[in-house]
């Protein structure tokens, strides 16, 4: 490309912009590494958590609710172990001062913590390869028969696809539910599981499965943990989740420093001139955030992207190009070719267009959402029946060719087998029953109904009611 073809963009005219209704969902409230959030945050759950040893919160009128005070007791207990978000509910909430969001409160310490329990050994009744929103249902079922759970992930948050692709996009096929967004699904599940303390294990894959002489199966993660599982249940969705990279030479050296394919703390781009390349939901939710006025308000914001369409939400669409109207922000239609490097940082970008011109753009830092690659990676390798990158299962049990090892949700294939999350959670029921086998032999398992059964009641903490 000729220097006569090169023009140089000396990045947007910063300036207020408002996108209400376009923060990404998690930014709406503070998080873990909010020192003073955590902080206050800690504090207030301390007082709850006395409030419930003294029995204040959970008796009202004489009665007393075993299941909301033991819900509430391990929320509270595992969030101050680990630092779990919450919000405060508007004034006049029906729902009390506080809602623990537990997306986070189980995650693994990381650092030295997590190198010293390295050599520890998990014993577990089932072990849930993806928590996903199947795999979240199937803690549930596998609770209903007193079977214990871990769940491992390789996202940093429970709910998969539906919460990392599509957090506040509509869903209108749950049964009972006539829409809910993929994030209000996840807090349902978590909430629905919370009598059956399953123990989540985020942020890392497995890297072995290999069945002992006693049937059980040892799960090695990335983080060097270490399992021993009766039953396994892969219920990994498209499998494990890739951020797709930019794809130049040497540019991975930037990555964490200036390139980034997530955000995790906004205020790290507090006043920076941000290029931010990529045309869904995820890119044009940050470009948005950083427009608008507050103290994560970036110096400019330029959107790239290689056409002018978009597979974002319209309105996310018609909102950034009014504020380029309004010269808060730039939009260029190209694609990134190179980077220009001085000292030992990325100065600028070069983007190419379609007529053919590339323009040097000065940044800060460079923010890639060029979406997922689902990857099977070392499933492929665990001695499975594999069809067209999905696992053959029966459909009496949605077990694997390995006994042992079920598959459910979109990983599975069968004859009709279709990707639905009512689907899954069809298999998740089924599978569970099949798994009591191996984790209870000599025990007959008996069909029962929440309805009715008094011993489902005592599992799930509720009441048995009482008819006239």
């Amino acid at each position: 490309m000729g220097s006569a073809r090169v023009r140089r963009d000396f990045g947007a005219i910063s300036g207020a912009g408002e996108s209400a209704g376009c923060m990404p969902a998690r930014l709406r409230h503070p998080t873990p590494n909010d020192r003073a959030f955590k902080e206050t945050g800690i504090s207030e759950l301390r007082l709850l958590l006395a409030a419930f040893r003294k029995n204040d919160l959970h008796r009202k009128g004489g009665s007393y609710n075993p299941h909301s005070a033991a819900a509430v007791r391990g929320v509270v207990r595992k969030a101050l172990r680990t630092g779990c978000r919450f919000r405060r509910r508007a004034p006049g909430s029906r729902t009390g001062p506080l809602h623990l969001n537990v997306m986070k409160a189980h995650q693994e310490p990381t650092g030295s913590h997590a190198a010293a329990g390295a050599a520890h050994e998990i014993e577990t009744d089932a072990l849930i390869i993806g928590a996903g929103p199947v795999g979240l249902f199937q803690v549930f079922e596998l609770g209903l028969l007193e079977i214990k759970a871990h769940v491992i992930d390789s996202l940093a948050h429970v709910g998969g696809q539906c919460v990392e692709l599509y957090p506040d996009k509509p869903i209108y096929d749950i049964p009972a539910v006539p829409v809910c967004t993929g994030r209000e699904l996840t807090d349902s599940l978590l909430k629905q599981i919370e009598p059956f303390g399953a123990q989540f294990h985020l942020g890392r894959t497995v890297t072995k499965v290999e069945r002992r002489e006693d049937g059980r199966f040892v799960v090695e993660t990335s983080r060097n943990d270490r399992f021993l599982a009766r039953t396994v249940f892969i219920a990994a969705g498209v499998g494990a989740f890739e951020s797709r990279p930019l794809r130049l030479p040497n540019i991975e050296q930037f990555v964490d420093k200036q390139l980034f394919y997530r955000v995790r703390n906004p205020a790290d781009f507090a006043g920076k001139d941000i290029v931010i390349a990529g045309g869904g939901d995820s890119a044009l939710d940050w470009a948005l955030n950083f427009v608008q006025e507050g103290p994560n308000q970036a110096g400019s914001v330029i959107l790239v992207h290689r056409r002018d369409g978009f597979r974002a939400a319209p309105a996310s669409v018609a909102k950034m190009h009014e504020l380029c109207e309004q010269m808060q922000m730039q939009f260029l239609v190209g694609q990134i070719t190179d980077y220009e490097v001085k000292g030992d940082r990325m100065s600028a970008i070069k983007v190419t267009g379609g007529d053919g011109v590339t323009r040097v753009v000065p940044m800060d830092a460079l923010l890639v959402f060029y979406g997922l690659s689902p990857r099977l990676g070392p499933i492929a390798n665990w001695g499975l029946d594999i069809e067209r990158k999905q696992l053959v299962v029966d459909t009496e049990k949605f077990e694997t060719n390995v006994h042992g090892i079920f598959a459910v949700g979109d990983i599975n294939i069968y004859p009709g087998k279709k990707k639905l999350i009512l689907s899954g959670f069809h298999e998740a029921a089924l599978a569970a029953f099949a798994a009591a086998r191996y984790v209870f032999p000599e025990k007959h398992i008996h069909l029962q109904y929440t309805t009715t059964s008094p011993k489902l009641h005592k599992v799930l903490g509720v009441e048995t009611p009482v008819f006239d």
